[in-house]
This record gives C-alpha cells, structure tokens and sequence, in this order.
C-alpha cells in the first residue's frame, strides 16, 4: 500500500503569516527522501494554502508523482492541462468550509466529469473522483470512464465511538470491495491519523492512502521525515 502525503499544511502555515517560508517544495523534497510515495496538494480556489508559483516548482522538484486536487472548474482544468501532474482528484470545494466536507456527488456532474476525464487523459493525466463510500456514486464513477477513485473516510475518522466507526469500516470495505469489482484502482483519505489508519490498511485492495493534517501535525513535533517513516511503517 502506497503513501500519498499532502503538504498544503505547509503552505497555510506559510500563508498565516504571508511569508516565503516553511516551503511546501522544500517539504515534497523530504517526503520523498522519508520514502513517500506521492505529493498530494490542493490548489483551491480561494487559494488559502498552495499558491500557483508552488506547483511548478514541485513539479520540477521532485521524481515521485503528484496528485493534484482540484474543484471542477474550468480554470482548474486549464491549469492541469498547462501543469501535467500525473494524477488529478477533483474535489467537493465550498469557501466556508475549513477543509472538504464529504465527497464529490458524480451522479449529479456525468457529463461534465466525463468531459473533463477526456480533456486530461489527452495530456496523460490519471483522473480520480473524491467520493462517498456509496455504490451508487461508484457506479457512476464507473459510467464516467474514470480509472481511479478516492474513498473519503472522513465519517470513519470522526466516529465517536467504537460502534459508529465499525459501522463507518464496514462500507468503506463493502465500497472499496465494490470498486474493486468495476476494475476501479482504488485510493482512501481524509481524516486519517497514526491511531486510525491501522484498520483502514488491513483493507484489501487499496492502492494509496492519502494522509496529510496528521503526518504534518506529527512533523511539528518528530520532524518530517520521521513523522512520513512512522506512517509509511504503519501501513507495511
């Protein structure tokens, strides 16, 4: 199971203060020294953390791949086109809120998704959709023609109590196992932490966890490249 860690909290350190320091590159680099195995960043519209200057910088940076996230936008778009990450995540993205709250609703965009997985697989980028772990928003994934889904587990990793997050574990399971089954490559995040993520490792069949706030919180405190080896450990 691969490593995606997601260093905008990096940037929004930055940006609290309008400095040019900590630098997100500078950390994409150590992640990728620590063994990560991807660089998540969200380039969000109200441009809160990663800038547009970071994202050709990374890219020139570092040799492991990143994971752009994105709202569906047309001027998002245009800057994957213009970037050729090697993947994209197209994300539910509303200004209030402090960080995605669920998952992208595919039944309600098909065409404009199917649109947009046409327009970046031209330039070679792998699309991805943010979603619930739902079957009906996994079918349609399936009809949009995308390779790659993200199971938000976000309500797993705000379970409060035992009984809630077994519940929450189950259809992420059942969801990934249905993923699965339509030949999706199936990626999980949101919400993830050194306590949580070792139920969600034992799932079959996942491909990358993407893990960000908690691995750059544990940096504060061990280091990055520390804080990147303990997750990387947790999911061997």
């Amino acid at each position: 199971m691969k490593l995606g860690v997601n260093i905008d909290h990096v940037a929004t350190l930055r940006q609290v203060r309008g400095t040019c320091y900590p630098d997100p590159v500078q950390a994409a680099l150590m992640v990728e020294q620590a063994g990560g195995d991807s660089i998540t960043v969200h380039l969000r519209e109200d441009r809160r953390h990663i800038q547009d200057h970071d994202l050709p910088r990374l890219k020139s940076a570092i040799k492991i791949p990143i994971n752009l996230e994105m709202a569906l936008t047309e001027e998002m778009l245009a800057i994957a086109e213009q970037l050729k990450p090697q993947y994209v995540c197209l994300v539910p993205e509303k200004r209030q809120e402090l960080t995605t709250e669920g998952g992208l609703n595919v039944l309600e965009n098909i065409p404009a998704i199917q649109q947009a997985n046409q327009r970046l697989k031209k330039v070679g980028i792998e699309l991805a959709l943010f979603i619930d772990p739902d079957f009906a928003q996994i079918e349609a994934a399936h009809r949009c023609g995308v390779p790659a889904i993200e199971i938000h587990t976000g309500a797993y990793a705000e379970s409060e109590n035992e009984a809630e997050q077994l519940k929450e574990y189950d259809r992420i399971k059942a969801a990934v196992s249905f993923a699965l089954s339509k030949a999706l490559i199936v990626n999980a995040g949101h919400g993830l932490h050194y306590e949580n993520v070792q139920k969600i490792v034992q799932i079959p069949g996942l491909d990358t966890l993407n893990i960000g706030h908690s691995i750059i919180a544990q940096a504060v405190l061990d280091g990055l490249e520390n804080a990147v080896r303990k997750m990387k450990s947790l999911l061997s």
